[in-house]
């Protein structure tokens, strides 16, 4: 069967759906546009509009950069560079939708401005238009998004899927070999394999979450399984996409080259000579059914150059690169779908769902390693990917550049739910577990039940991050046919795709049974995180050696190591390392403390009310790890100390006010106040590590913890101190990432 023309194939799906044609243009808003050219520069190319479901190709009759300018900002670029007539960017196919374009220049979109008319054109396709926009996003534009996207002629594809062919398949999850499916109003239709390629299973794959495919071996024997079970589907005749033509880069089957099959009655077969399209895709390593074996470590640094950080869900998150040993982010400036889908499939998902801008999901910290990335969407990593330097176009970290990406369906969101709550987003959680081979529901016991267990609960749900580790649930009335334990001893390292994937009690044990200690949950679509200024502290520090008359305050609140008691007391002095103290949110919401103002502590060497009782811990450890300074466990009042221009500051200490830290602005505790040190009197020379952790118990929910711990190398002759190499405990480790649990051990010194 020869290809049909876009105009006659619309017009076919028109009647053989019953159908008119309207004969009026739609209402204004309702049109789409779009750039068709080089895949790596999302920000030119051929001018297309969307009318009465069919792209279509503007005349440059007329055409000035007043009109490029207007199309620009509907696209969600700042403004338009020029514009190229006599098709420059490739002819196009199908109507000629406008000519003689006039627009004033402070339109909305490109069908406010005037024109002949939809379709009233005396121009050819030798004369399509071409658009080069800045490509600097608009404030406000904040991602581009693959969602519910329109198939042949305007038709929205709802769904695809891998239909297993053998019962064997069916059990395995996920689902990465089957017969593809495609669903419309409500229905699974499929496609036939005639012509279908590796660049179109990769496409699939990408849609589905797998970052790759295999070839899958049609020419069976006619009495296997397989085939005969293909054969008993293709006499159904339930075809209804008769080809498919994909590049590979697409981020969606329904961008590609599509035909749509003939209805129902009439001469030609559906899919003669063919039958089902099937399809073989790889999961990535997070979603093997069996554990990969274990990669030489030398390997795996080489690879992962790139991660995701503080994405609610598994796949998502600010992009980060490695360069140099140390991270920084990507600027969003010509971020695109096909960078991010690099990004994403390098990691081991599918291609990407979305390529998100302007710090959507946070701002990161230290350098901005990479801007203008122009993937074309073949790469292997982002390495590979044509980029200049972040600091060479004056980007911010207000500009980093996110992603989420298409993750396979494990069914994990099937086997948790919560119950009880005032809404949605909190309640009694029930899992889901097997016993004695027999699905059953039921809650989890609340023993160590704790903020960790609780942010993959709500990662399961689908609900974002956890705002409260709930032991006490007594006053949520949970499902009744789910009252039993069915899960204890639940721990987890934070990465995990479900509660069951964590480690837990065999039989199960619950030291005070069911009921009222059920676990339970509080999740939030976004959370704060708290980053230390290591450069601050490294340019700050330095040493004193001050009298005891002047530290009666600080020592009755504990700030001083025990051999301060056994002093003669006002006489002698004490030797502390002095430094100042900047911890920036970075996340996307406020941190609050968790207590309340009722149970706030009044300090009297600050003068002022502490609501986090524990909010740091300052320590000095030997290269080994072991502690030799008595750090203490500092305690904050939480203000905005400044905010960057344009932001306002909501939190102050004085006079007994909120306190908190707004979203991008910083907490600062100078090197002269009382409590800001590390008493190292007994401590001899040598080379040591300074260390300090920002919400060292995890007591408020953060997106990343990872980013809590800062360190130092620390030279101390007996009368100098010298810090270097002070870094976040994530800024500079490749793919040695340490589980929460790790990184406890380190906090708490258990080396």
């Amino acid at each position: 069967m020869m290809w049909s023309s876009p105009t006659t194939l619309s017009l076919f799906l028109l009647l053989l759906l019953g159908q008119v044609p309207p004969s009026r243009p739609q209402s204004p808003g309702t049109k789409t546009i779009r750039l068709v050219g080089p895949g790596n520069k999302p920000e030119e190319g051929r001018l297309e509009v969307l009318h009465q479901g069919q792209w279509g190709t503007v005349c440059d009759d007329n055409f000035a950069l007043q009109e490029a300018t207007v199309a620009c900002r509907q696209l969600g670029f700042e403004s338009a560079l020029t514009w190229a007539h006599s098709a420059k960017y490739g002819q196009g196919v199908g109507p000629i939708w406008l000519d003689n374009v006039r627009c004033v220049g402070t339109e909305s979109t490109l069908d406010q401005c005037e024109s002949n008319g939809w379709g009233v054109s005396d121009c050819s396709h030798s004369e399509d238009v071409g658009v080069v926009c800045h490509p600097q996003r608009q404030h406000g534009y904040l991602s581009e998004k693959v969602s519910n996207a329109l198939g042949p002629q305007g038709r929205r594809l709802e769904e695809v899927r891998l239909k297993p062919i053998l019962a064997s398949a069916k059990r395995h999850s996920p689902v990465t070999e089957g017969a593809v499916e495609v669903r419309y109003e409500g229905h699974w239709r499929q496609v036939c394999d005639q012509g279908w390629t590796m660049n179109n299973s990769r496409v699939l794959c990408g849609m589905l979450g797998f970052p790759s495919q295999v070839p899958v071996n049609t020419l069976l024997h006619p009495q296997s399984p397989l085939s005969s079970r293909l054969n008993s589907l293709t006499n159904k005749n339930s075809f209804w996409i008769h080809r498919v033509s994909c590049l590979g880069t697409e981020p969606h089957l329904a961008k590609c080259q599509v035909q749509v099959a003939p209805g129902r009655g009439k001469l030609r077969p559906a899919c003669p000579g063919g039958m089902h399209a099937v399809v073989s895709c790889v999961a990535g390593p997070h979603f093997h059914p069996q554990k990969p074996k274990p990669r030489r470590k030398e390997s795996r640094a080489e690879e992962l150059k790139v991660r995701l950080r503080s994405g609610a869900q598994v796949g998502e998150g600010r992009v980060e690169v490695l360069v140099n040993r140390q991270w920084g982010t990507v600027c969003d400036r010509a971020w695109n779908l096909a960078s991010a889908s690099v990004v994403c499939r390098q990691l081991g998902f599918g291609s990407a769902r979305e390529a998100l801008f302007g710090a959507q999901l946070g701002q990161g910290l230290g350098p901005i390693h990479l801007s203008e990335v122009r993937c074309r969407g073949y790469e292997r990593t982002l390495g590979d990917c044509p980029a200049l330097e972040g600091s060479q176009n004056g980007c911010q970290h207000t500009n980093d550049a996110a992603v989420r990406c298409n993750i396979p369906d494990m069914g994990f969101q099937n086997q948790v739910r919560l119950a009880g709550g005032r809404n949605a987003e909190e309640g009694v959680v029930e899992v889901q577990v097997e016993v004695n081979g027999v699905p059953r529901w039921g809650t989890v016991c609340s023993d160590h039940w704790g903020l960790t267990e609780a942010m993959v609960a709500c990662r399961q749900l689908g609900l974002g991050f956890a705002n409260f580790a709930i032991k006490d649930t007594w006053y949520w009335q949970g499902t009744p046919e789910a009252k039993e334990v069915v899960m204890s001893g639940v721990r987890c390292l934070g990465t995990e795709l479900a509660l069951q994937q964590c480690q837990r009690h065999g039989p199960v044990h619950c030291s005070h049974g069911s009921g009222r200690f059920s676990a339970g949950v509080a999740c939030m679509n976004s959370a704060p995180d708290l980053v230390m200024n290591a450069q601050l502290v490294q340019e700050t520090a330095y040493l004193e050696d001050r009298p005891l008359s002047l530290l009666y305050c600080a020592h009755e609140e504990n700030c001083l190591s025990q051999s301060a008691n056994h002093m003669d007391w006002p006489y002698g002095h004490r030797r502390l390392l002095r430094f100042s103290s900047q911890i920036y949110n970075l996340g996307r919401a406020d941190f609050r403390p968790k207590a309340g103002r009722h149970s706030w502590i009044w300090h009297q060497c600050h003068r002022h009310y502490h609501s986090i009782e524990v909010f740091t811990h300052y320590d000095l450890l030997t290269l080994n790890g072991s502690k030799v300074a008595e750090g203490h466990k500092a305690s904050f009042c939480l203000e905005d100390t400044n905010c960057p221009t344009g932001l306002q500051r909501r939190y102050a200490c004085a006079n007994f006010g909120e306190q908190g830290v707004t979203v991008g602005c910083w907490d600062t505790y100078r090197h002269d106040i009382d409590c800001q040190w590390v008493d190292i009197t007994d401590v001899g020379p040598g080379d040591y590590i300074f260390q300090v952790v920002v919400n060292p118990t995890n007591d408020v929910a953060e997106s990343d913890f990872s980013n809590n711990m800062m360190r130092c190398r620390c030279k101390y002759d007996g009368q100098r101190v010298w810090l270097h190499n002070c870094h976040t405990g994530d800024a500079y480790r490749a793919n040695t990432e340490l589980s929460l649990e790790q990184e406890q051990r380190l906090r708490n010194n258990l080396i």
